[in-house]
């Protein structure tokens, strides 16, 4: 699998003022662009999630097949909240993910955009629920402190001096121990330890954000030509979109209204 990852090498400063204006400016135009198709896919996924979600359910009790709470579905919303289907639609992205990050270095640029084009398509069809469980107002205002709180965090990471790449490790340790945990809790199904996770889950992936945008920083090479750039951006802004998704969704778990 391609290097996309930072070497001794890429960080040695070159001299002069023009060489290193047009890193700066080419350093820009690559994050630009990654912040750009981050923003684009999960436009995609909330368009993705509120489409199926509108096709899914009625305000009409006679087109009404099932309820859900107090969400009526339609032969549609059966099929997909109430069939195995929706099993299909939760672990598809995961299997994007998956080809993205392993074929990627064998893509065009193109292809690779595709991909992650199709993989925030499918987030939003498996994230599409969340109307059903939460209240839109608290959908919302869940997204927008997420943004800001992303925001800020992002703009530490690609600011900073400090080298934050210790905090990989630890980082990818509490990954591991929120999955098991979830795991877990399907079984046991407690309460106390879904807040338990919720929290470390904000917290983990709040640290992830700053660390994977000073990486993602440094993945930045001048020499790289266009495909090379190309495809660092889309797995670039693959990775801060996944922090920003489950960055989301662990906030909803604690902040948002249920239906």
């Amino acid at each position: 699998m391609a290097d996309y990852r930072n070497t001794g090498a890429r960080t040695v400063p070159v001299a002069g003022s023009r060489v290193d204006a047009s890193i700066d400016q080419g350093l820009r135009a690559y994050m630009l662009k990654v912040y750009n198709l981050m923003a684009a896919g999960l436009a995609l996924t909330g368009v993705a999630a509120y489409g199926l979600f509108s096709v899914a359910t009625t305000s009409d009790p006679n087109q009404a097949v099932a309820q859900i709470n107090d969400t009526l579905l339609t032969s549609t919303g059966v099929a997909i909240y109430q069939s195995p289907l929706q099993w299909v639609l939760m672990l598809a992205p995961l299997a994007f993910v998956f080809f993205l990050s392993f074929r990627v270095h064998k893509m065009s640029v193109g292809a690779a955009q595709a991909t992650f084009w199709l993989y925030a398509a499918l987030v939003g069809l498996s994230l599409s629920s969340i109307f059903i469980i939460f209240t839109p107002d608290s959908i919302v205002q869940t997204f927008f402190a997420t943004a800001a709180a992303f925001g800020a965090l992002s703009l530490y990471g690609y600011t900073t001096r400090r080298d934050i790449s210790g905090w990989g490790s630890f980082l990818f340790m509490g990954v591991i121990g929120i999955i098991i945990a979830s795991l877990l809790n399907i079984f046991i199904q407690s309460d106390a330890l879904a807040w338990a996770v919720s929290i470390i889950g904000v917290l983990v992936f709040a640290g992830l954000t700053a660390y994977d945008t000073q990486r993602i920083k440094e993945m930045y090479y001048v020499g790289d030509d266009a495909a090379v750039a190309g495809r660092k951006a889309v797995m670039g802004a693959l990775t801060l979109y996944l922090d920003f998704i489950n960055m989301f969704m662990f906030l909803l778990q604690l902040f948002g209204n249920r239906e």
